[in-house]
């Protein structure tokens, strides 16, 4: 598996498609900070993750349409196969390069709260009252964990619709709709306020299970929803593949 792991971490870097991602990622974090917490003079940063949760259709499929569907297209894949590698190790190799990719771009965009906080030391010197001022730990850690956590789930997600087309773009544009139904379908169930429906959009909305964390709060049963469609996307991965090594 770690050899899997580091060939594709690897290959985002020889191709531009790593450079295009962390570059987009970080240009579009930067510019929604700026607009919703410095021009706003806020310290309230819930707002700059929501936004950026809606970022993730459009920057999460550049990360996985490639890891399975190039293999194919360029006839890698019995390869993979036939390599003295379990399924599951090479699913779960790829899955956790582009993981590592997220995570590390999410993690160097914090470095857009060092402003804030620059703010908010010149502000509590000046203060005569002992209150607080500056962006509240708590919200900010509780919104990178939730931020992290919908970012696995939706790499899941492109993971296993990679694995079912040997064309990219047709994996980007269908995991495109489908990171924009689980994100939209968010904004549905907040106007439908009782009824199995409201029952139903809930339970499918990835982004109700994401307030807790938004206010600073651990949401145990959230990460358990998140861990399971991360399981079961990465499970039916390994059947597709189980399916074409045996089929």
């Amino acid at each position: 598996m770690f050899a899997i792991y580091k060939k594709e971490l690897r290959a985002y870097f020889t191709t531009p498609i790593g450079y295009v991602y962390a570059g987009v990622f970080l240009a579009v974090a930067a510019l929604i900070c700026t607009y919703t917490t410095l021009q706003q003079a806020s310290y309230n940063t819930s707002s700059y993750f929501q936004f950026l949760l809606f970022t993730f259709i459009v920057l999460i499929p550049l990360l996985t349409m490639r890891l399975f569907s190039e293999e194919r297209k360029t006839r890698t894949e019995q390869l993979l196969l036939t390599a003295p590698v379990t399924i599951t190790g090479m699913v779960l190799g790829k899955y956790f390069a582009a993981l590592s990719l997220f995570a590390a771009t999410v993690l160097a965009s914090c470095i857009n709260f060092v402003p804030l906080l620059g703010y908010a030391i010149k502000e509590q010197a000046a203060a005569t009252a002992d209150t607080h001022i500056g962006p509240v730990g708590g919200q900010v850690l509780g919104c990178l964990v939730g931020v992290l956590l919908i970012g696995a789930a939706f790499i899941a997600i492109g993971l296993f619709i990679s694995s079912l087309t040997e064309n990219q773009l047709a994996a980007a544009v269908l995991t495109i709709a489908v990171l924009a139904a689980l994100i939209f379908v968010g904004a549905a169930e907040s106007l439908v306020k009782a009824g199995v429906v409201h029952t139903v959009l809930n339970f499918v909305s990835v982004l109700s299970r994401y307030d807790n964390f938004s206010l600073g709060l651990f949401d145990f049963s959230a990460l358990l929803y998140y861990a399971s469609i991360c399981g079961v996307f990465i499970f039916l991965t390994v059947r597709v593949y189980d399916k074409r090594r045996w089929g």
